[in-house]
């Protein structure tokens, strides 16, 4: 199946990692909040795209079991994969900022879809896996 990139809302127990984009006026979206995840290279299936791009932003490596929830949706650059993945909040304590980013942090998901500085199409995403799990994502892993 042919898609261009893939994103991973990664929770770690009640709120998800969010990576403060780099500002520099040539990248999409300098400055914002974004999630977990990238371009696709050579033939990786989605969740292999996901999982590197998880562990060279931010040092964590998971497995295609630890990915709860996923959806496609359409982006003028092709198709994107959006993957939910549910781990312990002690994670959070194993996170290494890779060459990409300005910071990292630990946001509620209801926040990072209100928030002015969030990739909007990601937040359209989320709220959608929460209105699919009831609005607990606790719950939904």
């Amino acid at each position: 199946m042919s898609f261009s990139g893939a994103k991973l809302a990664l929770f770690l127990g009640s709120q998800i990692v969010v990576i403060l984009r780099d500002d520099k006026p040539d990248i999409p979206y300098p400055g914002h909040w974004d999630l977990p995840g990238g371009g696709r290279e050579g033939h990786e299936t989605p969740e292999d795209c996901a999982l590197r791009e998880t562990e060279e932003e931010i040092g964590l490596r998971l497995g295609p079991r630890d990915l709860s929830w996923a959806r496609h949706y359409q982006r003028p650059r092709g198709r994107v994969w959006f993957f939910v993945s549910h781990q312990p909040v002690a994670l959070a304590s194993a996170i290494r900022l890779g060459s990409e980013g300005q910071r990292w942090a630990l946001m509620a998901p209801q926040d990072y879809c209100a928030h002015p500085l969030a990739v909007p199409h990601f937040t359209t995403q989320l709220a959608q896996y929460l209105a699919e799990s009831g609005g607990d994502p606790v719950r939904a892993g």
